[in-house]
């Protein structure tokens, strides 16, 4: 597997993660805590993870089958975008299995 296959999953799910994270801390200042700007704020940090999202289930489907994941597996991993936290868990724990398997993009193709 390319190294950049993991790279930008790797940059999907920490993106992913702090846009899930701010969303919270936005729905609680927004509903808990009565924010002003908190209405704003949620709404432009939920559309921008909403859409990023999107790309992140791209990144990880395409990791997921080129590591010829489970089914299980793979959907732990597209769902580990919607739980507040788990991205980086997630992301981590596939690194760390991945690493290895993983190919540098710039070598030059054997002839």
């Amino acid at each position: 597997m390319k190294k950049s296959v993991l790279t930008r999953y790797r940059v999907m799910a920490y993106v992913t993660g702090v846009l899930l994270i701010l969303l919270c801390l936005g729905m609680i200042g927004k509903y808990l805590l009565d924010m002003s700007g908190a209405e704003t704020f949620t709404s432009v940090i939920g559309i921008a993870h909403g859409w990023l999202y999107v790309l992140y289930l791209v990144f990880a489907f395409d990791l997921g089958t080129k590591a010829k994941w489970s089914i299980g597996k793979l959907a732990w991993l597209l769902l580990a975008g919607t739980i507040p936290t788990a991205a980086f868990f997630v992301e981590r724990k596939a690194t760390r299995e991945l690493e290895p398997l993983v190919t540098d993009d710039t070598a030059p193709a054997e002839a």
